[in-house]
């Protein structure tokens, strides 16, 4: 964690604007899109320093899933509107019962700002939140900037099948990995070009006064870059504090284990919701760990260690039941692979709970006519594959031709080396 004595080695998006006070924003109409991690390095939040760039020209807030303020817990569980208490502007929620702005929302600004913090997985709807005010933007001619900000588990990293065609849904609107490598800006600058027209689409331009980058497409959009920020580096390299983005994502070692253990919120295990760590914990009051662990340990995954751990959860799954599980430990960030690890810890489960274990029932995520994990993974034959116990490397040889062609479409929008 960064000190009040520590500079940091990365700025964000925001601090970039913040000192640069480009020409492009005097005189606009501002809307913010934030949340509890839009803040400098010095915890100061975007919306106090938009406000001090542009006074009165801030005219309204949006925020996404769990609300502006981090305050709602699991998914489905909306947000209302409101008005800011300390400005007395408008409060947009994106997660209510619209996940897109509407025209009204949008009346009375020009630009909106985009100041999310994403983790690097396909299934965080930040991203998707940015994908669907994108085109809403380009609906009523409102610009969009993006303020970029690190992808913690780094930028070289790729894993993951795609999204098959109709398993689009509000935890994957288009077809990129569970794990990407991109930030929450490259994402927006490759999404916009495919919205347009379908391909990849042109990569971004160095705008004229060089503050941000013109990524064309549907949107009129700009990414103000960071500076500092290397693809190789994670979220502890940047010497930036860790805010949680979201109420279970409390700490940079959550977000390593997070593309893989977030399928666990399709099954009936619990993925450690009600306890200090979710996502490294899970378990179940059935779980068999003796079993599951010596079926686990012959796979030879890299980068973990799985520590037997007993847990009761306060809330959510199996509360205030006791659990038999695990936690996972993360002993090198760069050789893990999350995404196959938690399909071959899914398997191992399976294969010695046929009786016990099963997967959750919609709805999930809005959706009503695809199982949970179907609708996480963006793919049925990976769950298939999960119950006929196919062998890990036949599962993820599936879809090494579609990563490499993701990684050569993607490397267009890089912003950073």
């Amino acid at each position: 964690m960064a000190s009040s004595r520590t500079t940091p080695r990365v700025l964000a998006g925001l601090e970039v604007l913040a000192r640069a006070r480009p020409r492009w924003l005097r005189g606009r109409r501002i809307g913010l899109l934030m949340h509890p991690a839009s803040v400098t390095s010095r915890y100061v939040p975007a919306r106090d320093v938009v406000h001090g760039l542009c006074g009165g020209n801030l005219k309204s807030l949006f925020g996404p899933q769990h609300g502006i303020a981090g305050e709602k817990q699991d998914n489905m569980i909306e947000s209302g509107h409101g008005r800011d208490a300390g400005l007395g502007i408008p409060l947009y929620s994106l997660y209510s019962e619209t996940r897109s702005p509407t025209p009204e929302m949008l009346r009375d600004i020009d630009l909106l700002l985009v100041d999310l913090q994403d983790v690097g997985t396909r299934v965080y709807t930040f991203e998707w939140t940015t994908a669907l005010a994108l085109q809403a933007c380009a609906r009523v001619g409102c610009e969009v900037v993006v303020l970029d900000r690190p992808n913690p588990i780094g930028g070289l990293e790729v894993e993951g099948n795609l999204i098959r065609a109709g398993f689009t849904s509000f935890v994957g609107l288009y077809p990129v990995p569970m794990r990407h490598a991109l930030t929450l800006g490259e994402l927006a600058a490759l999404v916009n070009a495919r919205m347009a027209d379908g391909a990849p689409g042109a990569p971004p331009v160095r705008r004229a006064d060089g503050v941000g980058w013109r990524c064309p497409g549907l949107c009129e959009l700009t990414v103000v870059p960071m500076a500092g920020w290397r693809r190789r580096m994670r979220f502890p390299d940047t010497g930036l504090p860790w805010v949680l983005p979201s109420p279970n994502m409390p700490t940079f070692d959550t977000a390593v284990v997070y593309p893989g253990q977030v399928l666990l919120e399709g099954t009936n295990l619990s993925e450690g919701r009600g306890t200090t760590r979710p996502f490294e914990i899970f378990g179940a009051p059935w779980l068999d760990i003796r079993a599951v662990r010596r079926r686990f340990e012959k796979r030879k995954l890299p980068g973990l260690v799985l520590r037997d751990h007993a847990f009761e959860p306060t809330f959510h799954k199996w509360a205030k039941e006791v659990c038999q599980g695990f936690q996972i430990q993360v002993t090198d960030a760069a050789a893990f692979r999350p995404y196959l690890t938690t399909l071959g810890l899914l398997q191992d489960i399976i294969a010695g709970h046929r009786d016990r274990f099963e997967w959750k029932q919609p709805p999930y995520e809005y959706v009503t006519d695809r199982l949970p994990i179907d609708v996480l993974t963006g793919d049925p034959a990976v769950r298939q594959a999960l119950e006929l116990g196919t062998d890990l490397r036949v599962i993820e040889r599936a879809w090494r031709k579609e990563i490499a062609a993701f990684r050569r479409a993607s490397r267009a929008f890089h912003l950073y080396d």
